[in-house]
């Protein structure tokens, strides 16, 4: 287990529960200043629990594509590998600050943000923002060689 997964922080052009919704390139000024080393992974946006860390952040035509490696070091990340393995977990959320921002259908359409953390979490708020593959562990040591019994028979 290595602790490495991908998937969606946030989706363009999908309201979330809290009715925001991230317009494409919202986030290309915050990436292009922090990268993903200057932006936190957190677990439930509690800044007393990191987790890990962002090896990518990039934005594509569906939305904000993050591949991340939990620090296995901590009792936590272990935690939340096995059970990203399990599939019990996969829930992905970013925390930002709005830098601009315009009214739309009853919500808030956000053009511009300046982006702090993503967090894996239980319940996200966009609820398409999801893990997408958590490495599967790798064998320590090889299968041992199978050797046959004897000639096969049919059976009648």
């Amino acid at each position: 287990m290595d602790g490495h997964f991908t998937g969606y922080a946030s989706l363009f052009g999908v309201p979330d529960l809290g009715r925001d919704t991230v317009a494409p390139g919202a986030f290309a000024a915050s990436l292009a200043r922090r990268g993903p080393g200057g932006v936190r992974m957190l677990w439930q946006h509690d800044p007393a629990e990191p987790i890990g860390t962002w090896l990518s952040l990039q934005e594509d035509a569906r939305g904000l594509r993050v591949t991340g490696r939990l620090n296995l070091a901590v009792q936590r990340a272990r935690e939340l590998d096995a059970l990203m393995r399990e599939r019990a977990l996969d829930g992905l959320s970013i925390g930002f600050r709005a830098v601009r921002a315009v009214p739309e259908r009853g919500g808030r359409r956000l053009v511009t943000v300046d982006l702090w953390e993503v967090s894996l979490v239980t319940f996200p708020l966009q609820p398409g923002a999801r893990i997408a593959h958590a490495a599967q562990p790798r064998l320590t040591r090889p299968l041992p060689r199978l050797r046959p019994f004897g000639p096969m028979r049919a059976c009648a």
